[in-house]
């Protein structure tokens, strides 16, 4: 849901701007290598490719990281408005394992944006584009701004 004082440029450039931001300050996704593919306003696209100190003794990607890479995403999209905006439940199914090599790519919607509350669908694909888990997130809006005084500025 834009902001309807935002033109399509405005809020994309929003969104580029809290990614930014919310990545310089990001040390846990950063430690795990992930890359912002893409972001706009109740999107973003985050990869990370699966290094051998993240498989499990089963020798795949361990579950907990391909969490993460999905909570990753989900955070960098609900947060793209420039609202503080926080986890309030989030639930995840592996459907087949990430391999030590692969690129895994999570792609998270907007599904909902009512009030201060969110719902949002991330998808985890393997490198071949073969979805490894799905992953739903519902977000909740607590005060501030990721770039304090932004948003003020532009309403």
């Amino acid at each position: 849901m834009t902001d309807k004082h935002l033109n399509k440029a405005e809020a994309q450039a929003l969104a580029e701007s809290v990614a930014e931001v919310m990545w310089a300050r990001d040390r846990a996704t950063n430690a795990l290598g992930m890359k912002i593919e893409a972001v706009r306003p109740g999107y973003a696209r985050i990869s990370m490719t699966v290094r051998g100190d993240m498989v499990n003794g089963h020798h795949i990607c361990h579950g907990g990281l391909i969490f993460t890479l999905a909570d990753s995403a989900f955070a960098y999209a609900c947060n793209s408005y420039n609202k503080n905006t926080v986890a309030s439940a989030c639930n995840i199914d592996f459907l087949a394992p990430g391999r030590e090599g692969d690129t895994l790519d999570a792609e998270a919607v907007e599904q909902s944006q009512a009030g201060r509350t969110g719902v949002y669908d991330v998808t985890v694909r393997d490198s071949a584009g073969k979805t490894i888990a799905l992953f739903r997130g519902k977000s909740y809006r607590i005060s501030g701004e990721v770039i304090a005084g932004l948003a003020a500025e532009k309403s």
